[in-house]
């Protein structure tokens, strides 16, 4: 991915110029939060609930923002019309701080904020239309049992070995399976399944992360009547589904047509991932049109 620009505490800089320090914790210990924005039309798309949802993951780890989220927000809205790009990824990360080596928190000072900006690259419509295939990744998550639970913290490292199993397979997410054997997200996204045209997802108490597509989602169900129901399913559940698919801001609804090496249905993004996908963007663009 060709970065177009970063922004540290409010500062453009060139990406081949863009450094923090080694004592920062969120290169030490993971020690940060995050979120992933992306445009439509050239705007930050859901940039308010993303801010929100970062001010609440910081909450959680008791980092405090150093700056507003209104600030934030004008940095991110800069940064973009900079960039220039027909539509862009954004990833705005929050740290600790830098400080002292050692664990305890109170050795950091002074939050870090850094926003980065990169043209947008979705999936392709031959993608949509043929779906993707996913491992299982059995495992608990970093903030699994701890008040964090649910927060968009930078410790990704159990998604990056569950992501590095997907790629030696050739697939395209990993499925994480708790202790209990049920699969409660991807390693990037949030999960859906299908069973004679009843959606299934897990709720928020299982520790997932509360998705802001996954969010629209549930929106666009509840105005065509579509009924949820929010459980945790094992994973012979999931491979029984009539339909599989992932979501998340940049791939919006994704089919899963085969789940470690086992076809799902009949291999082919299902009639309700098709609908879902065309009522979530017909969504999108009322919203777009309502604030041009």
């Amino acid at each position: 991915m060709s970065v177009s620009l970063v922004v540290i505490d409010g500062s453009v800089v060139a990406p081949e110029r863009a450094s923090v320090s080694v004592f920062d914790r969120g290169f030490l210990y993971g020690d940060s939060v995050f979120e992933t924005v992306r445009t439509y039309g050239g705007k930050p798309f859901a940039l308010g609930e993303h801010l929100e949802r970062l001010a609440h993951s910081a909450s959680l780890v008791s980092i405090d923002l150093p700056v507003s989220l209104d600030v934030i927000a004008e940095e991110v809205e800069r940064a973009v019309a900079a960039a220039g790009n027909d539509e862009s990824y954004v990833r705005i990360m929050i740290t600790r701080g830098s400080g002292e080596l050692g664990l305890d928190p109170g050795l950091a000072k002074n939050p870090l904020r850094v926003i980065i900006v990169a043209p947008l690259h979705p999936p392709t419509p031959e993608t949509y239309a043929s779906g993707v295939s996913a491992v299982t990744y059995r495992t608990q998550r970093a903030s699994d049992a701890t008040v964090a639970v649910g927060a968009k913290i930078g410790n990704y490292l159990v998604a990056a070995l569950a992501m590095k199993k997907a790629r030696s397979e050739g697939a395209h997410e990993a499925l994480i399976v708790d202790g209990r054997g049920r699969v409660v997200e991807g390693a990037t996204s949030n999960v859906f399944v299908v069973h004679q045209g009843r959606l299934t997802t897990p709720p928020l108490d299982a520790g997932i992360l509360a998705g802001i597509t996954r969010a629209r989602i549930l929106d666009v169900c509840k105005e065509t009547g579509r009924e949820v129901e929010f459980r945790t399913l094992g994973v012979k559940q999931v491979l029984a589904a009539d339909e599989v698919f992932i979501s998340s801001s940049i791939r919006e609804l994704l089919g899963v047509i085969r789940i470690d090496g086992q076809v799902i249905a009949d291999g082919r993004p299902g009639p309700v991932t098709r609908d879902l996908h065309a009522a979530f963007r017909e969504n999108i663009s009322k919203i777009q049109s309502l604030g041009s």
